[in-house]
């Protein structure tokens, strides 16, 4: 068991459902009400940011907590365990004494955060994920820290934390990051046996945050908003203000000009044998002279085969899917690609310590491959975040999506309590429902997990909705946290497991089948 102690603060990524835990536990015979599916055997795993000190709430950001997975282990129609484990990035392993697990691996990124955004299972192994340059963590089934993950030397710099895995080859593909790479992001190609087996530099126009990207059946889509690396939030405090303007413009000048790990790069990643400085700022702002582009490449293209579309000023952290189709128009038959996000109007102006800006809207943007033409809409206006679907159909056509209505709290400035909602949308009949939840349980994302095929001779595939939603909640009445299963077609409760202590709101999750 460890713990820490975060004071209760103003600042509303450290309050509530989102503020941090203090220990760690493991539970084993979990009570369950209702009733597990006898098909469920695996673990549902969620990361997220949750600070292993005592941090300062007027500098802390939510992005640059310490990364804690948890995990719930199901099988048997049971919940066999809950145990809850910090990443042990260097800074992690000073503030408990501990030493580092395995060897330091520069190769696999900055070690100046610890990999707090998604956890998910590749090849056999467990990955807890960030993004940035910064890097990722293999760990066991028991979520202890094997060490950094560069994929057995195959990727070096960083990954990302949303690859995307291909429904048909069971690969992962991925658009990464990094101020470290100057005016370049890379596309990778992660076979399955756990080993890069292709990456592509895209030129970009400066050095965007990009948090994640689309993946259709034949393209790779990139999203190049005006959110940048600001290098003034890497600075130590002992700049005088008067210099930290100029000091930003020769940093930004050498941004694309200088090699990995370059002057900035490795000053984030000094003393990595033994790290305890951690970064508590984040190094990306909105920048209002960045252009705003969508980029789209075929899967088997280059930096060269990239086209480039012109959008509104906006932000996007996660889109929901992406499909081209052919449908007839002014030049006979168009190709169309069909964006489906959540955007945000703008992101890290006002809100320094978190994505508290702008209330975040699900839109759908549709490019014309053929003439050119870009529209977009927005199909539902509520607040709301962490789009997922049945993802055997991602980079196809869909038709239902599901969303977490979030509303108040970090996006009130904290003077309103959080709440949260569940919607599912139909983008058939362009209509959604919302889950009938207690008004005292706060969401987190929730994952799809398809329901198995009947063993019957029908030859009627499954319907795309026919499956569990899986998540974390946290009941505030009973001050509880809870493994939540609704069915995806009805948002009607499956079973609740009743956990040991709360989960903060987190993050990522994903279900890892034993299978």
């Amino acid at each position: 068991m460890t713990s820490t102690q975060t004071a209760q603060s103003e600042n509303p990524y450290l309050n509530g459902f989102l503020a941090p835990v203090s220990a760690e536990v493991t539970a084993t015979d979990l009570a369950v009400t209702g009733h597990i599916p006898e098909h469920l055997d695996g673990r549902y795993l969620r990361n997220g940011p949750n600070p292993a000190v005592e941090v300062d709430p007027a500098t802390y950001h939510w992005f640059s907590g310490d990364g804690m997975v948890h995990g719930v282990s199901l099988g048997d129609g049971q919940a066999r365990w809950y145990r809850n484990r910090w990443v042990r990035s260097p800074a992690v392993c000073a503030a408990l004494g501990e030493s580092l697990p395995g060897r330091p691996n520069p190769r696999a990124g900055m070690s100046s955060l610890g990999a707090n955004t998604n956890v998910l299972t590749h090849a056999g192994r467990t990955l807890a994920l960030v993004e940035g340059g910064v890097a990722n963590y293999e760990l066991t089934d028991e979520l202890d820290t094997v060490g950094p993950c560069d994929f057995d030397g195959t990727l070096a710099g960083g990954y990302t934390a949303h690859p995307h895995r291909d429904p048909r080859t069971g690969e992962l593909h991925a658009v990464s990051y990094s101020f470290a790479r100057g005016r370049t992001v890379q596309y990778s190609v992660i076979d399955t046996d756990g080993h890069a087996r292709r990456t592509v530099d895209i030129e970009v126009t400066g050095s965007p945050m990009m948090h994640d990207f689309s993946l259709t059946d034949k393209y790779v889509v990139i999203y190049d908003l005006p959110v940048t690396f600001d290098p003034v939030q890497l600075m130590p405090a002992s700049v005088p203000r008067w210099l930290q303007l100029p000091t930003r413009l020769v940093l930004q000048s050498l941004l694309g000009r200088v090699r990995i790990p370059g002057p900035i790069a490795a000053w984030t990643n000094r003393g990595s044998n033994r790290e305890t400085r951690r970064m508590v700022g984040m190094p990306y702002a909105w920048n209002p002279d960045y252009p705003a582009r969508i980029g789209v490449m075929p899967r088997d293209g280059a930096n060269r085969d990239v086209r480039w579309f012109e959008i509104e000023p906006c932000y996007v952290y996660h889109p929901l899917n992406a499909y081209s189709e052919f449908r007839d128009g002014a030049r006979g038959t168009e190709e169309v690609l069909v964006l489906d996000v959540v955007r945000y109007s703008r992101m890290f102006d006002r809100d320094r310590r978190g994505p508290g800006d702008s209330m975040p809207t699900l839109d759908r943007w549709t490019i014309n491959l053929t003439t050119g033409a870009v529209a977009s809409e927005c199909r539902d206006d509520r607040s709301q975040e962490f789009p997922r679907i049945n993802e055997t159909l991602l980079g196809g056509r869909h038709r239902f999506g599901y969303t977490v209505g979030v509303d108040g709290g970090f996006l009130a400035a904290g003077e309103a309590d959080l709440s949260s909602a569940l919607y599912k949308h139909d983008y058939a009949t362009g209509s959604s429902t919302v889950a009938a939840i207690d008004p005292d349980l706060l969401l987190g994302e929730m994952s799809f997990i398809p329901n198995p095929a009947s063993d019957s001779a029908d030859p009627v595939p499954p319907a795309e909705d026919d499956g569990i939603l899986m998540g974390y909640g946290y009941h505030r009445g009973r001050d509880e946290g809870q493994l939540l299963l609704l069915d995806a077609q009805t948002l009607e409760s499956v079973a609740t497991v009743h956990l040991p202590q709360r989960v903060p709101m987190g993050f990522h999750g994903n279900w890892a089948s034993t299978g």
